[in-house]
């Protein structure tokens, strides 16, 4: 049992790992309009990264989740995910992922250890991806998805953020692949960020993608799996092989139930996504921390994570973009 235990009695075991700001995408609702790539000097290398799950490691934490910026632009991620792997304590690495470059790399990744992905993917139509994303990548994308699942990087998780007037329209579209593909797709609520390019105006609801998937298929039928570690409540549709997801990251505040926190690729610990707290590790890594003060050092970040998010109220980040967090 986890020793890492926050303010409010929550059992912290994961920890999702940005292991760059960089991305070879512009998504609109994620790429700040004024972002600057942190430096190399300032970016933790491989073995710090390695040193700070250890540490993570010895009060509990059991799961990790590599993040970006698109973590498939750093060189050799293999090795990171050997690293951490090799940590006794860790039960699972997995990465989310764009797929742009994922069927170069998917079976260097599961030789590695990785053990599944969650790819973005926010619109099934070249034209609309492109101006979702600003790259012309969509075929890429569809490769990695099918690299994944031939690998068996399962089960393979699509998310689709949606988004008011821009592909919410492909709603059922995405629906459907769950019984044509056997697609395991998750509908997440857009999270306004300062500096991306579009803001709450474009929302939609949890219960709206619910309602439209509903009125055309039917009932969706409740799923529950032990696969994950998300918020996302599960549901299959009649003759589906695949799940439909449902992320209310807004309008369904999952905060009584956080297990997580995150380290950016700069080396700071950030006990909620959309809350701006932060606790530097890299300065106490640098200065030779043995595992033990790094170990305190994490338990100083859980100690102030916040009892929820404050997004309903209109308080949302405002220090950093979402590639620099790490979704």
């Amino acid at each position: 049992m986890t020793n890492l235990v926050d303010s409010f009695h929550r059992r912290i075991n994961y920890m999702r790992i940005s292991v760059t700001d960089r991305c070879d995408l512009r998504c609109i609702y994620c790429a700040s309009t004024s972002f600057h790539n942190q430096t190399h000097e300032n970016t933790l290398r491989y073995e710090e990264i390695y040193r700070v799950v250890e540490a993570a490691a010895s009060i509990g934490v059991n799961k990790i989740r590599l993040t970006g910026g698109e973590p498939l632009v750093r060189l050799h991620l293999s090795r990171l995910v050997g690293l951490l792997v090799s940590i006794p304590s860790i039960e699972e690495v997995s990465m989310t992922t764009n797929g742009t470059v994922l069927a170069k790399y998917a079976a260097e990744l599961r030789a590695a250890g990785l053990k599944r992905v969650n790819i973005s993917l926010d619109s099934l139509k070249p034209d609309k991806f492109a101006y979702i994303t600003g790259g012309d990548k969509l075929n890429d994308v569809l490769q990695g998805i099918e690299a994944a699942n031939n690998v068996g990087l399962v089960p393979v998780k699509i998310n689709m953020v949606v988004l008011k007037g821009i592909n919410d329209d492909e709603i059922l579209d995405f629906a459907r692949k769950t019984i044509t593909d056997g697609w395991n797709v998750r509908f997440i609520e857009h999270m306004p960020f300062t500096g991306a390019k579009i803001q709450g105006s474009d929302f939609v609801s949890t219960h709206e993608v619910i309602s439209i998937i509903g009125k055309h298929f039917g009932e969706l039928q409740p799923h529950y799996t032990s696969v994950g570690n998300g918020p996302a409540r599960y549901y299959k549709l009649p003759d589906a092989s695949g799940t439909l997801g449902f992320i209310g990251a807004v309008t369904e505040c999952f905060c009584a139930e956080c297990n997580r926190f995150r380290l950016t690729s700069d080396g700071k610990l950030r006990p909620c996504l959309l809350d701006d707290d932060e606790i530097d590790i890299r300065g106490p890594l640098r200065r030779g921390a043995t595992t033990e003060e790094l170990a305190e050092t994490i338990q100083s970040a859980a100690v102030v994570k916040r009892a929820q998010h404050r997004l309903s109220d209109g308080s949302m980040p405002s220090a950093r973009s979402m590639r620099q967090i790490g979704g």
